[in-house]
């Protein structure tokens, strides 16, 4: 079917991404690509130690990713070139797609090894320009290229923006990338504690995830090495490093690593690689499956809810076209005092799908006054009063409309 549908490409494709980029209601395909490799023109690295070892990205030549534009009738033409996405290329290796700049448009951002990141701004008529340098998500805080591995958005401040995490080489550290509401940002890794924390790893799948269901949005970052650890040397996995976990404090600006308490699962020491995040079990907290490097799989079931009594609400959405799950949609749910916002996706982290369904965390909250979706085609409903503890199922048209900026 893939050839079928017009979405075939021969060459080493990596992270995808869905998402109605003209808003016409019906889903299209982005797909990040990494490197110019055929087995014929392998080449062969070794590390200090003498022993082989991975080659680096700059041993090879980058090529551009692609987006396919969805006809309507299960077929994709190519529009790279069409959307200007062919003129910026780089090794992609994780992506991520979200309203940054508030236009009510989604744009893309895309993780790349050893280059700078790109940021691709919807330009509302069919095409996008590459503005990570101006936007400051490119580089990391002293202007240098870094080996972007895997990406997430969301809103873990609570202003009402898309906030970027991207995860990186041993020696780099990850990146914060603090968004203004316009679409321009600032690495605030160091100020938020996640600089140091993340320093002597290289990070790959990641997730901005709220695990102890306070209302706050945490962090998990699977981990494992690319290149030879001297620490490790003579040691059959010189490969192998933790996973993390970082909790949001909320306040003070600051997150708190919670690896060595998390149980027995973040002892592990593997060369993790993609992760995908939802609720497997259906008991309203967020649980994670982890693909290894050479290694089992391993499925992480959240046992949260038994430490702690807060509440939670699954939110599954069915808009009224093509694209069905409303991916792209925010949602935000308005408690006493405060309010919460998420989006409807499946993609980021790293070579890795999500749970399609929104998850809120309430903390303490067992009522929800009001639940606003601002639908991908910028339609806006609200439903009043919902009860906390649940998955519910929201469809698009049931709502009362509303108008206004979401």
């Amino acid at each position: 079917m893939t050839a079928k549908a017009g979405v075939d490409d021969p060459r080493w494709s990596t992270s995808a991404a869905w998402v109605d980029y003209d808003r016409d209601g019906r889903l299209d395909l982005f797909v990040a690509n990494y490197l110019d490799f055929t087995v014929k023109g392998n080449k062969h690295c070794f590390a200090p130690t003498g022993d082989r070892d991975y080659c680096t990205p700059k041993m090879y030549q980058p090529i551009p990713a692609r987006l396919f534009h969805n006809r309507g009738d299960g077929t994709f033409e190519d529009v790279t070139e069409a959307a200007g996405i062919g003129a910026a290329i780089g090794p992609g290796l994780g992506v991520a797609c979200a309203d940054f700049n508030g236009d009510g448009w989604p744009d893309i951002y895309v993780a790349n090894d050893g280059s700078a990141a790109h940021l691709w701004i919807n330009q509302r008529n069919r095409t996008f320009k590459e503005q990570s340098l101006l936007a400051g998500a490119a580089y990391s805080v002293d202007g240098l290229p870094q080996a972007g591995m895997g990406v997430t958005a969301g809103d873990f401040d609570g202003d009402g923006d898309e906030d970027i995490f991207k995860t990186n080489l041993t020696n780099e550290g990850a990146n914060l990338y603090v968004n203004d509401g316009r679409g321009n940002f600032y690495d605030a890794s160091a100020e938020f504690g996640l600089l140091l924390p993340t320093f002597p790893y290289t990070g790959f799948g990641t997730e901005w995830f709220d695990y102890d269901n306070d209302g706050r949005l945490d962090l998990f970052i699977a981990n494992g090495a690319v290149n030879r650890m001297e620490s490790l040397r003579g040691s059959a996995y010189p490969f192998n490093q933790n996973n993390q976990l970082f909790r949001n404090e909320g306040t003070g600006k600051k997150f708190r690593e919670m690896t060595g308490v998390a149980g027995p699962a973040f002892a592990l020491s593997e060369v993790s690689r993609g992760a995908a995040f939802g609720d497997i079990n259906n008991d309203g907290a967020i649980d994670i499956v982890v693909a290894n490097n050479n290694g089992p799989a391993r499925l992480l079931l959240n046992q949260t809810r038994s430490l702690n009594h807060n509440h939670w609400l699954l939110v599954r959405l069915e808009a009224g076209n093509g694209n069905r799950f409303a991916i792209g949609a925010r949602v935000e749910v308005r408690l006493h005092g405060r309010s919460l916002l998420r989006r409807a996706h499946t993609d980021g982290s790293y070579l890795s799908a999500n749970d399609i369904r929104v998850h809120f965390g309430l903390g303490e909250d067992t009522k929800i006054e009001k639940l606003i979706v601002n639908w991908p085609d910028d339609r806006r409903e609200e439903w009043d009063r919902l009860e906390a503890d649940r998955i519910v199922t929201i469809r698009q048209g049931t709502g009362r409309s509303i108008r206004g900026e979401g």
